[in-house]
């Protein structure tokens, strides 16, 4: 006789984020939203200045959200992997992560600079970045708020809900 399916044990998500104009929010926010679909994950969202190594060390997965600066990942973001990087270095091996990026333009070099430092961690990306551009190219497009589409919303909804579920199942 198989044995019922037992419910996961409880699982953290850590998503840890910048925003400037309030797209990346959105963004996250929407990872959120899908994330909490999974009763078995507890997600917990960050400002990537309130975000420390033990945060990293407590999760079981991650989603790093940013926007596209000067065709790099945020400020905030990169000192956040400043401080955290070498504290957690060699003992967060092997979790799942993926990337969230609002970019005026294209937004693959900063989906590069968080890949590159996951990599180090030995991070396990599980899904592709998440790109959303809002073609902000002038200085008042860049500086205005951004209203994220509600389909790009869906993607980033999705996304929180498929690593979710992932680390609920044990998959990741």
């Amino acid at each position: 006789m198989d044995k019922p399916l037992q419910p996961s044990k409880t699982k953290a998500l850590l998503i840890v984020y910048h925003s400037m104009a309030g797209g990346t929010r959105q963004m996250v926010e929407a990872a959120v939203r899908g994330a909490a679909s999974e009763p078995t994950i507890r997600v917990r969202l960050l400002p990537a200045p309130d975000a420390q190594a033990a945060d990293l060390l407590n999760a079981d997965g991650y989603i790093f959200g940013t926007p596209e600066n000067l065709a790099a990942i945020a400020g905030l973001m990169k000192d956040f992997f400043d401080r955290t990087y070498y504290l957690a270095l060699d003992r967060i091996s092997g979790r799942p992560y993926a990337t969230l990026i609002c970019a005026g333009s294209d937004g693959h070099n900063a989906a590069r600079q968080v890949e590159r430092i996951a990599t180090g961690w030995r991070l396990k990306a599980v899904a592709d970045p998440l790109i959303v551009c809002t073609h902000a190219q002038t200085p008042e497009a860049i500086l205005a708020p951004k209203a994220i589409s509600p389909n790009d919303l869906k993607r980033c909804e999705e996304l929180g809900a498929a690593l979710a579920t992932g680390l609920s199942m044990g998959v990741f």
